[in-house]
């Protein structure tokens, strides 16, 4: 199972913007790389520094604590399939962004 979270209109970044968006106990940041959305935890899996505030480089955000650098669309640190963010599809439906959530029931 997961669910939809609606993503608000104010906090849809432009293309080459980022927005934090914080719901539950979660705070995700959210990318516009080029149209496309991207979202993943705010919370680098080093040592939790926020990746919002990172350097964009394409669909590539670089931790501002220690310089690690994360594929947006994979979560995963580049060059490696051990470390990675989670990260959130998202769907379009109707003009409407939702970042879909896996329940705890159906996660791997």
């Amino acid at each position: 199972m997961s669910r939809r979270v609606a993503v608000p209109a104010g906090k849809y970044p432009p293309v080459g913007g980022r927005a934090l968006f914080e719901f539950d106990d979660k705070s995700l940041a959210l990318f516009n790389v080029d149209g496309q959305l991207f979202v993943i935890d705010d919370s680098c899996p080093h040592q939790g520094a926020s990746l919002c505030g990172g350097r964009l480089d394409g669909r590539v955000i670089q931790c501002c604590a220690h310089g690690l650098r994360f594929d947006l669309h994979s979560g995963y640190l580049l060059n490696s399939n051990a470390v990675k963010v989670t990260s959130y599809p998202v769907e379009i439906i109707d003009d409407q962004a939702f970042i879909v959530i896996a329940t705890e029931e159906s996660a791997p």
